[in-house]
């Protein structure tokens, strides 16, 4: 079986409940994921072959298809592709004229499910490869949506769409680096084939991709150009969403202004202006608005704002509601929730592996001296770690990163570069052979030459950041491979963490942020690896406490850059003045000065976070935290400063 093909029964069709429940269910019923198909025709099909075209004394039906595809008969259609995937279940036109039916009804499992075989069974056919790849992009599932897009790649690669197709997977992702590869390739592409792409479309893409890994100079300049007389109110909102990165907040109103000309009832209008007046504080009129344009089954990117805006109003109770009917409006569109069991099952693998005598035996890489080395910013997604990384990379020894994907990119091909029987974490056994301990320092390798590909290494400064969140998964792999890399750990009290991570769109930590609960148990779950990494590692470990860092500011930026061997310099205090952009949910809290107001916030949201206090409860205790109930009392600094102090967090359980 060809390794980037997974098996039909394999997980990835459908989500681990539907999966369940197929294994119960009779051949002959119809398929749980909506289909219409029988089970034995759809999410029931094996890994083995499969019939792909209609015997000769079936030929008819297809005839049938196309007679009713012609007259746009929906119903005909559905019940002629039925009947031929009845009898061929792989039969790629009807496979492809259900999928349509379904698609328009909006049964999105039953589309997913019925999309994602078409291009599994037609394995070597581009345009499976692209419709899928296009589908999944649409509905939000960028896992599927990257397997397909390579593909893509792979098949047609002198095709422009393969390289827009895989551009727009890439920036979905964030990773603009990536993105805008494709991109140039695309426009340098002589003769180009496939369908027809504009040259624009692929420019105004490259623009975005050059906006998101904060080149604006570069970005505004290709933007300009193909604003001139342009007709694509898309076009200028991008633009837009530029210049409010880069704090212009007058010159992104007048491209507003310029959108709204062309067209008045654009949906992302009132959103991108209440996401201005959100940065001016003007609160009323970025909430009316929304109240205006965004109703609970709005957009979620509206209801994303419009939870954030009463939020700072105040209007705690209407937030949290508006949070809410936004995590449903986003699991309905993606079709997304927590994988509890791959997460729960990751975790207990590197318990099992990490152990303090099993870890004593694999080989450390050897210290690149010649090339500049990372420090590991980790920590929960909202815990404060964009802060750190602004503040660090306003000294001059020291370059942002921002999110590397690199680690969990090494954990997930680990078995393959190692040659490995086993998957990751066990596939770093093999370094425990004699003729593979060498391999340590290639990964090693390959993650500095990684991070010079991103952009993320200045070669005349001595460390580069990587602040991806939940790389304190893969703190085993980290050591190994960096074992003289600081890692500087950011932590929170863990309500107003999981709080943040919910009132906001993140999509790390297998899907956690899709419900409050499973937030809540992630975090949990992630606190006690961390513990235990403590108890099997001699990790080159700092926790800084955010509460400290409002408090105490410059006492614990001076001791962080002890920490690290770096002088102290005033720039990093003045981290608001950073003019680079933070590529993250916290760009715009990044250009204020330190505050204290984000201190203890789920004390305001404290009702409604009474379902997951039993979840956190060890990890606030071994953090040395409490719960506040006074929603009415912001904290002065000497508050929050004795009470922070009074246990020092390890993540270890033990106090300074």
């Amino acid at each position: 079986m060809h390794p980037d093909r997974p098996s039909f029964g394999s997980t990835g069709l459908l989500d681990s409940s539907i999966a369940s429940e197929l294994l119960h269910r009779p051949a002959i019923e119809p398929c749980a994921c909506g289909s219409s198909l029988a089970f034995i025709h759809c999410c029931g099909l094996g890994g083995g072959e499969v019939r792909t075209e209609l015997p000769e004394q079936d030929q008819a039906l297809a005839g049938g298809l196309e007679d009713a595809k012609a007259r746009r008969d929906r119903e005909a259609t559905r019940e002629a592709a039925l009947a031929i995937l009845g009898i061929s279940p792989g039969h790629k036109d009807a496979l492809q004229a259900l999928y349509d039916v379904l698609q328009h009804e909006q049964k999105w499992d039953a589309a997913s499910a019925v999309i994602d075989r078409l291009a599994r069974i037609h394995f070597n056919d581009a345009v499976s490869r692209m419709i899928a790849a296009q589908y999944f992009l649409a509905r939000g599932d960028m896992l599927r949506a990257q397997f397909h897009a390579r593909m893509l790649v792979r098949l047609a690669p002198e095709a422009l769409i393969s390289h827009l197709t895989m551009g727009r997977a890439f920036l979905a992702q964030h990773n603009g680096k990536a993105a805008e590869h494709h991109f140039r390739i695309g426009l340098a592409l002589p003769a180009p084939r496939g369908p027809d792409v504009p040259r624009r479309d692929i420019e105004a893409h490259l623009a975005i991709a050059l906006r998101d890994q904060g080149r604006f100079d570069e970005a505004r300049a290709l933007f300009e150009v193909l604003a001139e007389d342009t007709k694509e109110p898309t076009l200028l909102l991008a633009w837009a969403k530029l210049e409010e990165s880069d704090r212009k907040v007058e010159v992104a109103l007048q491209l507003l202004e310029r959108a709204e000309a062309l067209a008045p009832d654009h949906p992302q209008l009132p959103i991108a202006r209440a996401t201005l007046f959100r940065r001016t504080h003007e609160h009323d009129r970025a909430l009316a608005l929304l109240d205006a344009s965004v109703g609970e089954d709005g957009a979620s990117s509206g209801l994303l704002e419009k939870g954030q805006i009463l939020d700072s109003m105040g209007r705690y109770d209407e937030a949290f509601a508006t949070f809410t009917a936004l995590k449903a409006r986003l699991c309905e569109t993606s079709g997304h929730s927590y994988q509890a069991e791959r997460a729960a099952s990751l975790v207990k693998d590197l318990r099992e592996f990490f152990t303090e005598g099993r870890s004593r035996l694999l080989p450390r890489a050897s210290l690149r001296s010649d090339h500049p080395q990372p420090i590991f910013i980790v920590g929960f997604p909202r815990s404060g770690t964009t802060l750190i990384e602004q503040t660090l990379s306003a000294h001059p020894d020291i370059a942002a990163g921002d999110e590397l994907p690199i680690i969990g990119q090494l954990a997930e091909r680990a078995q393959n570069l190692l040659g490995s029987l086993l998957t990751y974490p066990k596939a770093l056994s093999e370094m425990w052979l004699g003729d593979r301990a060498g391999h340590v320092d290639s990964l090693r390798d390959l993650y500095l030459n990684e991070a010079v590909r991103f952009g993320a290494v200045d070669p005349a400064k001595r460390w580069f950041t990587d602040k991806m969140p939940l790389n304190e998964t893969h703190l085993g792999l980290i050591h190994i491979l960096f074992p003289q890399s600081p890692i500087v750990h950011l932590v929170r009290h863990p309500l107003d963490v999981v709080l943040s991570v919910f009132s906001n769109g993140l999509t790390h930590g297998f899907h956690c942020a899709y419900a409050l609960e499973s937030a809540a148990r992630h975090y949990a779950l992630i606190a006690e690896l961390i513990a235990h990494y403590h108890t099997a590692l001699p990790l080159n470990y700092r926790a800084v406490r955010y509460e400290e860092l409002v408090a105490d500011q410059e006492g614990e930026v001076r001791s962080l850059l002890d920490f690290l061997g770096v002088p102290f310099v005033p720039a990093t205090l003045a981290f608001h003045e950073n003019a680079r952009y933070a590529r993250t949910a916290s760009y715009a809290q990044v250009t204020e000065p330190i505050y204290t107001r984000s201190v203890h916030r789920y004390r305001n949201y404290l009702k409604h976070l009474e379902p997951v206090i039993p979840i956190l409860m060890p990890a606030i205790q071994r953090l040395g935290y409490a719960i506040e109930t006074d929603r009415h009392s912001a904290p002065s600094d000497d508050r929050i400063k004795s009470k922070a102090k009074l246990i020092a967090p390890d993540c270890s359980g033990a106090t300074k």
